[in-house]
C-alpha cells in the first residue's frame, strides 16, 4: 500500500459519494436540498480529514498500520453517509 494510492481512494470514494448527491439533486430539484447540500458538506469534510491524516501518517512509526486505519475510517463514514442519503432519498421521495 502506498501513500499515492490511498489518496486515490480517497478522491474516489467521497468523489463517489458527492456525484450520487449531485445525482440526486438534479433529478428532483427542490426535494431535500438542504439535507443534501447538508451531506455533500459532511463528505467535503471527510475529504479533508483524511487527506489530513495521510500527510500526518507519512511520519507515523508503524504507517502501515495507520493507513490501514485511515481506511477502515473512510470506508466506515461513507458507508454512514450513504446511510443518511438513503434515508433522504426515502424521505423525499414519499416512501
Amino acid at each position: 500500500m502506498n501513500l499515492r494510492d490511498i489518496k486515490k481512494d480517497i478522491q474516489y470514494v467521497v468523489g463517489a459519494f458527492i456525484d450520487d448527491c449531485t445525482l440526486f439533486l438534479n433529478m428532483n430539484p427542490g426535494k431535500n436540498a438542504d439535507e443534501i447540500t447538508g451531506l455533500i458538506d459532511k463528505a467535503v469534510d471527510l475529504y479533508n480529514d483524511l487527506r489530513d491524516k495521510v500527510v500526518k501518517g507519512a511520519e507515523a512509526e508503524k504507517a502501515k498500520a495507520y493507513y490501514l486505519a485511515v481506511r477502515k475510517e473512510l470506508l466506515e463514514k461513507t458507508d454512514a453517509l450513504y446511510d443518511e442519503l438513503s434515508a433522504c432519498v426515502k424521505k423525499g421521495l414519499g416512501k
